[in-house]
């Protein structure tokens, strides 16, 4: 029962107060893979800890014994101490639905919106393979359209898409800083990211935090892909080539391009060039991460890992007999006293 409070009180922290702050932290611009990282750890222990929470209620928490089988004759009668009363059970039902309602729901939308997404980019790359032309020179797909844009699609093999209005509007050194970045994506695999993200916000859509965290973590992707396009093209370049393929309107869902989000904001940035976060900061924040992530876990096992090797349990006989039905236990204080015979002439 304690460990199912403390999860659950640790998710509401975590969504309440820890979300809010790194939506406001200063240091996420200048690390966004750090910055993505604490998103997706801060979203999935929270949803972890709602799960394993309702475990904890199901599930009493046992003390470990080193032999496996006294291990299972104890918990077994754990349980049966559990659901002997009707609160008990109750709570266990409750802890039961609660688990198993958010795990599905998660799973549930995560699939959607995997399938939905492969659907649309099956369909988007016939219709550009039926109108564009591959250029091997750029690595891309190029499709004849008034509007400059440069974009790439969520999916193993899915090309770049550059526009022949964009080739037009850039030179040689953004046109290269676009690809760069486009590459990026598809290396890092943001799309995936992002779609876990979204598969969040989707299943819980009251929850304010979710949303942040989709929102932050496709804003903070394009900041990635612009710092992967910094290491081979001149800053300078990579923020003209953002400022020529402004447009905010992608043709695709999850599609991510150059001029996707905030661009104003990432120009900003990249003429600015603030210093990346010192190696001691960049290992603390790993550190955090990893913290929150393993926390649920541990608050689980922590009680049972505390006493393993002890020995808590009764003998194997005395357990086997305890699961026979009319056992009673000796009363304590009979079964250690010493036989006492009457004093002669007493």
């Amino acid at each position: 029962m304690i460990a199912a409070l403390c999860l659950l009180a640790y998710a509401w922290l975590l969504l309440t107060v820890a979300a809010p702050r790194l939506a406001q932290a200063g240091w996420v611009d200048r690390a966004p893979r750090l910055a993505i990282s604490a998103w997706l750890a801060l979203s999935g222990s929270a949803v972890g800890s709602v799960i394993l929470g309702g475990v904890a209620l199901v599930v009493p928490t046992a003390r470990v014994s080193c032999h496996l089988a006294n291990l299972l004759a104890a918990c077994a009668m754990a349980v049966r101490e559990r659901y002997a009363h009707p609160g008990g059970a109750a709570l266990a039902g409750a802890g039961a639905v609660l688990g198993l309602a958010v795990a599905a729901r998660v799973a549930w939308c995560t699939a959607t919106g995997l399938a939905t997404a492969w659907r649309a980019g099956q369909q988007h790359c016939r219709r550009l393979r039926a109108v564009g032309r591959a250029d091997h020179r750029l690595g891309a797909l190029v499709v004849d359209y008034d509007e400059p844009a440069a974009y790439c699609l969520p999916g193993p093999g899915r090309p770049i898409v550059v526009t022949t209005a964009a080739i037009e509007a850039l030179d040689d050194a953004q046109l290269t800083a676009v690809l760069a970045h486009e590459r990026a994506h598809q290396r890092g695999r943001h799309h995936l990211l992002v779609l876990i993200a979204g598969s969040l916000a989707a299943a819980f859509p009251r929850v304010r935090a979710f949303r942040h965290g989709q929102e932050q973590i496709t804003r903070l992707a394009e900041l990635l892909a612009d710092d992967m396009a910094v290491r081979t093209s001149p800053r300078l370049a990579v923020a003209e080539a953002l400022l020529a393929l402004s447009s905010p309107r992608l043709p695709a869902p999850l599609a991510l391009g150059a001029g996707g989000s905030a661009t104003g904001t990432r120009i900003r940035r990249l003429l600015r060039a603030s210093a990346p976060l010192s190696r001691p900061r960049a290992v603390a924040g790993m550190v955090t991460i990893v913290a929150v992530a393993a926390f649920p876990f541990l608050a689980l096992s922590g009680p049972a890992l505390s006493l393993i090797g002890s020995r808590h349990y009764p003998p194997p006989a005395a357990v086997s007999a305890a699961g026979r039905p009319g056992w009673r236990a000796p009363p304590p204080a009979a079964q250690h006293l010493p036989a006492i015979s009457p004093r002669p002439g007493g």
